[in-house]
């Protein structure tokens, strides 16, 4: 059996989850649930990000200890991705002594690579990040994502030589040793990586308390992203245990913005470690709301919570997983939200409920499954193009409803019940035949279908699946 490890990018935890976040999820709980239907035997990887100046600062404004600060966020964390119906195999924490420790040596071991340095120049605290003069002026003095002004900054760091890997990176990514998908993300990295400076990998603990100590120097803490990024192989025990049955990772999956950490400092790392390179990026886009970015200076941040509450778990997963692209930015709305939900409830939830009621007319039950056969879905799986693979499923079931209306069982049933029978367990036996790889999508609704149509005698429920408005 193939050992596949997918992993997701850990969210700072200084704030709530967002739609960003559950996007992060939800493809990777999509991929994660196909690899398992191939027969493959998979890891996936969540946690959460807990170091850093901001994390410190919020939890210092909300008098908290940063450890219960971290503790508190990191449950809500995990009780969001639990909410998500994502099933992981490992969740990591940065502040997990585990962790730290590990870090420290993956520090060790890339000594050579690393040189300290005065640095002058640009920062943003909510990306946690430099930014070249360049950068600067092009965005003309304030960072594009969280609309504040960069912070001049002098201090002495470590660097990571990432100039000492570029050309490697580049060869492997042009290659698609390391496939970035889509194509056009890897068009736009790697006209960046030619002018990628070597990178800061620490901060002075005068700047920045809360994080892990650099070794042999304890006036230094590791920067976030080099603590951050090695979370994807220390949660596998790296540096102490032999990785090799999951790493290289098969699909690392992060959202656009962040693609540059993990397709140049993250491979600068694993090269100079020893370590493969992750076989494929996927970096999705953004979730805007009414066709704006998502701000709470604007105030259209919509709570994902809130959109659970609306129509549950799985009406949330049909809307983000069928009408939001897992490459390119997708804008969410209530009335398409509710347009959706009346999609779902009219092409599926009326489907099982009319067939259930006439299977039960013509007293059947345990209906045999028809598998079914489509020509693209695995295609599509393999191109991230879940929503492609998802609408396979759709036009099956849009098939079976249009298949009762011409066909007419119940009719039939008046004057040749033996055809009616025929024709029932045709349209039943194909709906439980697609319950496979609906339950990549909608694992619940899937269960559920299987549980009506397999059942000894067929009852139809006394609730429909998807209760309309």
């Amino acid at each position: 059996m193939d050992e596949i490890y997918i992993t997701t990018a850990i969210p700072y935890v200084n704030g709530k989850p967002h739609l960003g976040h559950a996007i992060d999820y939800l493809f990777a709980d999509v991929l994660r649930r196909y690899m398992i239907l191939t027969g493959k035997k998979v890891r996936l990887q969540v946690g959460t990000d807990e170091h850093g100046s901001k994390i410190y600062k919020t939890a210092q404004a909300q008098g908290l200890a940063t450890q219960e600060f971290v503790d508190q966020n990191a449950k809500k964390f995990a009780d969001f991705i639990h909410s998500l119906g994502v099933e992981y195999t490992d969740f990591i924490r940065t502040t997990d002594p585990d962790h730290e420790r590990r870090t420290q040596e993956i520090w060790r071991r890339l000594s050579d690579y690393i040189y300290k340095a005065n640095y002058e120049g640009w920062y943003c605290e909510g990306c946690e990040g430099f930014v070249s003069e360049k950068e600067y002026a092009e965005n003309h003095g304030n960072c594009p994502d969280h609309k504040k002004p960069y912070t001049r900054l002098s201090e002495e760091n470590y660097y990571l030589r990432i100039s000492a890997f570029k050309e490697r990176i580049r060869a492997a990514i042009e290659a698609d040793e390391l496939k970035i998908t889509p194509a056009f993300r890897k068009k736009e990295f790697l006209n960046l990586l030619a002018d990628m400076p070597d990178v800061s990998i620490s901060r002075p603990k005068e700047q920045v308390a809360w994080g892990t100590t650099v070794p042999g120097d304890d006036s230094q803490v590791m920067y976030v992203w080099i603590d951050a990024l090695s979370n994807y192989i220390t949660v596998l025990g790296y540096p102490d245990n032999d990785i090799s049955d999951y790493w290289p990772a098969h699909t690392q999956i992060v959202g656009k913005d962040i693609l540059r950490f993990h397709a140049g400092l993250w491979p600068a790392i694993l090269l100079g470690l020893g370590l493969p390179l992750p076989k494929n990026l996927l970096a999705h886009g953004f979730i805007t709301v009414n066709g704006e970015k998502m701000s709470k200076s604007v105030g259209n941040v919509v709570d994902p919570n809130e959109i659970l509450t609306k129509h549950g778990l799985m009406a949330f997963r049909y809307y983000f997983l069928r009408h939001a692209s897992s490459t390119d930015d997708s804008d969410f709305s209530w009335e398409k939200y509710e347009a959706a939900y009346n999609e779902l409830a009219n092409d599926l939830g009326n489907l099982v409920q009319r067939l259930a009621t006439l299977c039960k007319r013509q007293s059947l039950g345990q209906i045999d499954v028809r598998p079914v056969l489509f020509h693209d879905f695995d295609s599509s799986m393999k191109k991230y193009d879940f929503s492609g693979a998802f609408d396979q499923i759709w036009a099956v079931i849009q098939s079976l409803n249009k298949r009762i209306d011409e066909k007419k069982p119940w009719a039939l049933a008046k004057t040749n019940p033996v055809a009616a029978t025929e024709e029932l367990k045709y349209l039943a036996g194909t709906l439980l035949g697609l319950c496979p790889q609906l339950s990549i999508f909608l694992p619940d609704t899937a269960s559920a279908i299987m549980g009506i149509f397999s059942a000894p005698s067929i009852e139809a429920p006394e609730t429909p699946l998807f209760p309309k408005n």
